[in-house]
């Protein structure tokens, strides 16, 4: 594996999943079974409100290649084919989705030692153009991330990152929404053995003049149990417990409660992944 930058999505990757990754407010439940062949199946299902949502999805293995099909309850197909590794370090994605004619893409990533490069192309008469690009090491990287829709000529995104990690801190700045936001972040490792780090991001809005401040920590009970909490500036505090009861099969419950309108009642999620 090529140890560099990465790409432009890992910049600030550690805090925001530290942040956010796991945190649910319904009910959702995924099972995976395997085949004979190798075909692994993953049926989901999400509760929202009084709605429930579900999918399918299929993903077949052959040496470097990789097709995953996913059809949901609106009756759309999802289809993903990657070829991992046709050139060192390159990767292809080619993505499409039925009956949306226009949601065809063709997807180029390629990790460097000091460079990371992704670059999409939509396959329609007019299509949008992505490109993000990072230069530097694993330590210290800067990148952006373009869009362009050829049917206006305008730019859709205009973004810009840094990145600086150590053994034990990792630290972003990102200029997001053509430089009306400024996010930065940082993630701290406190403990290793337990797993302990806390993290946290600031984000200022140009345009509103509004600052929102999230901070949260994780820490292993135990190796198959992990306790994480946050809060923000907005007075929202939300903690989860996830425990691996078996190899890959996680249970995770989370509670979110508004600390300014405590009458109100707080929120409740569950999340239950099987794999055998």
């Amino acid at each position: 594996m090529v140890k560099g930058p990465g790409l432009y999505s890992d910049i600030g990757k550690k805090a925001r999943d530290l942040l956010y990754r796991d945190y649910v407010t319904d009910h959702k439940f995924t099972v995976t079974t395997y085949t004979s062949n190798g075909v692994a199946i993953t049926s989901s299902g999400v509760k929202k409100g009084e709605f429930l949502l579900a999918d399918v999805n299929t993903q077949l293995k052959n040496k470097n290649f990789t097709t995953d099909v996913k059809v949901d309850t609106n009756s759309n197909v999802y289809t993903t084919i990657t070829v991992d590794e046709p050139a060192p370090g390159l990767k292809t994605i080619f993505s499409f989705v039925v009956p949306d004619q226009k949601s065809g893409k063709v997807e180029l990533q390629y990790l460097h030692e000091y460079a990371g490069i992704s670059t999409s192309i939509g396959l329609a008469a007019s299509p949008l153009v992505n490109f993000s690009g990072v230069a530097g090491n694993n330590k210290i990287a800067l990148g952006t991330d373009l869009s362009f829709d050829t049917s206006s000529g305008n730019f859709t995104k205009c973004n810009a990152g840094l990145n600086f990690t150590t053994s034990d801190l990792i630290a972003s700045l990102a200029l997001n929404d053509k430089g009306d936001t400024l996010t930065a972040s940082y993630y701290h490792t406190v403990n290793p053995l337990t797993n302990t780090a806390v993290g946290a991001e600031l984000t200022h809005s140009f345009s509103s003049n509004e600052n929102t401040m999230t901070i949260g920590t994780h820490h292993s009970l135990d190796p198959l149990t992990t306790v994480k909490a946050r809060v923000n500036s907005y007075g929202k505090a939300s903690a989860l417990i996830q425990h691996e009861w078996r190899p890959k099969s996680l249970f995770t419950i989370s509670g979110e409660v508004d600390t300014r309108a405590i009458e109100k009642s707080a929120k409740v999620g569950l999340a239950v992944a099987l794999k055998p």
